[in-house]
């Protein structure tokens, strides 16, 4: 258990009567389950045309009866200008704000545009880092448990490991509390064995993976893609270094079931490796609406787990 998650749960157990260690098993027993979350990116298309407040985001999660939620950085800042209406420091406020008006526990959030961790450029590397301290600190005062990072700028396999072990080992030795984790998103990063090297490499408790059940393209784009790397040997090889895991959705038949991803193969992936946390929805598909999607993933993802 996090220091800080154990002193929280020490000064509820004195609230209510109960000693810390009633309140810490309670707490353990807690963690046994897997758990749906909601991923911001599955709202992106309101969010952009400004149908939905990126503020709302927490209200949004709730109308679904999801209580837990993964905010999308680049969504305040690249597809929104809150950014610059408000400071880093109010925006977390806010969001801390909503997240409890509503009773929606802040779990996850994922960085993009903030430079390239594999880069071998190192004065370009170094930047990138700094850059991604920032949004620890925002993470960590948002109350999330992880921060999702992407591992760009080098296409040498040797230097991108070497580049990205350095990184990552910064970063999740700035704050122990916090898991620092890589996304299968692009690139060398697409490559579960690669990637599932890099972390053998980091070896710290902090630092892992977040298995996206889709993002396995490892030539070209995802709409576009010339080569996959197989998505279920992908995941399993991403999942002993889990701290979240990525439910991708596009398409669902007539049962329920999505139609390019057997879901029920990737939760028995996710089961075998004794994951317990939270699998987030992340829906990315055009043949129905946002919302829609939410639900038949959520659906689906209830039946199976």
């Amino acid at each position: 258990m996090k220091r800080r998650n154990f002193t929280k749960i020490t000064a509820f157990g004195s609230l209510i009567g109960l000693a810390p260690t009633e309140i810490f098993s309670k707490s353990i027993n807690s963690k046994k389950d897997i758990k749906i979350s909601l991923a911001q990116w599955s709202l992106n298309k309101a969010i952009k045309s400004g149908k939905l407040s990126p503020l709302d985001f927490a209200k949004k999660a709730k109308s679904f009866g999801i209580n837990a939620i993964e905010y999308v950085s680049g969504l305040y800042t690249n597809h929104t200008d809150t950014l610059e209406k408000m400071s880093m420091s109010k925006l977390g406020k806010e969001l801390l704000k909503r997240s409890q008006d509503y009773g929606v526990d802040n779990v996850l959030i994922m960085i993009d545009s903030q430079g390239s961790l594999a880069s071998s450029n190192n004065k370009e590397r170094l930047e990138a880092i700094d850059n991604h301290k920032r949004w620890i600190d925002f993470s960590y005062k948002l109350g999330c448990e992880t921060m999702r990072v992407n591992l760009s700028g080098e296409d040498n396999l040797e230097k991108w490991t070497e580049n990205s072990v350095k990184s990552l080992s910064v970063l999740s030795n700035y704050n122990k509390d916090l898991n620092v984790v890589v996304e299968n998103h692009g690139g060398l990063s697409s490559n579960g064995k690669y990637l599932a090297n890099v972390m053998s490499k980091v070896n710290i408790d902090n630092c892992g993976t977040l298995p996206d059940f889709g993002n396995f393209c490892i030539d070209g784009s995802p709409r576009l893609c010339a080569k996959w790397y197989d998505i279920y040997k992908g995941v399993k090889e991403l999942m002993p270094y889990a701290h979240a895991v990525s439910a991708k959705s596009y398409h669902f038949d007539d049962n329920g079931d999505e139609t390019s991803i057997d879901y029920s193969k990737m939760i028995d992936i996710v089961k075998d490796a004794g994951y317990k946390g939270y699998i987030g929805i992340e829906f990315e598909g055009n043949r129905m609406s946002e919302d829609e999607g939410i639900i038949a993933t959520k659906k689906l993802l209830e039946k199976l787990i």
